[in-house]
């Protein structure tokens, strides 16, 4: 996601995106959302008094923002994060079907048939976000895959 990051920057990295981006994934239990906010309350607790508070704010909110990958317009620190987020999904076939791997191992607890069906209920919500990519280089490096791979794996659940 780091370098992701980097990519779809125009310039430096934005201390609040980047610290945003080491912490977005810190709690992982395969619970969408509450995920989002136990990361962001532990970057909030690690990161009161030693940075201003208003940066520890903006680390917090971005991390909580992951959930859903719906940034207002104009919200640039916000448009750098879902998309670097975000990357992984424009990646090449073999790489994104590794990374579907992964993510179902991470939800092994939930049986294949509600598996199916939650993971088709997040594809046709990336599926629907217009543009699933806000800034202008995340369309352009990852947009047209990163669609093409949403609906192949969407075709792969309703088969």
């Amino acid at each position: 996601m780091l370098d992701a990051l980097v990519r779809v920057a125009d310039g430096p990295v934005p201390l609040p995106v980047e610290l945003a981006a080491w912490f977005h994934d810190a709690v992982y239990e395969g619970v969408a959302g509450a995920d989002e906010e136990a990361s962001a309350r532990l970057a909030e607790s690690l990161l009161a008094g030693r940075l201003p508070g208003e940066t520890v704010a903006e680390v917090a909110r971005l991390v909580r923002l992951t959930a859903e990958h719906r940034p207002a317009p104009g919200d640039h620190h916000g448009a750098l994060l879902c998309d670097a987020d975000l990357a992984v999904l424009g990646s090449a076939p073999p790489v994104y079907d590794r990374y579907v791997a992964r993510v179902r191992k991470d939800y092994a607890h939930v049986d294949d048939g509600r598996w199916r069906a939650g993971r088709a209920k997040v594809l046709r919500h990336l599926l629907a976000l217009d543009p699933l990519y806000r800034t202008p280089r995340g369309q352009a490096l990852w947009q047209e895959p990163a669609t093409a791979n949403l609906r192949r794996e969407l075709t792969t659940l309703l088969d």
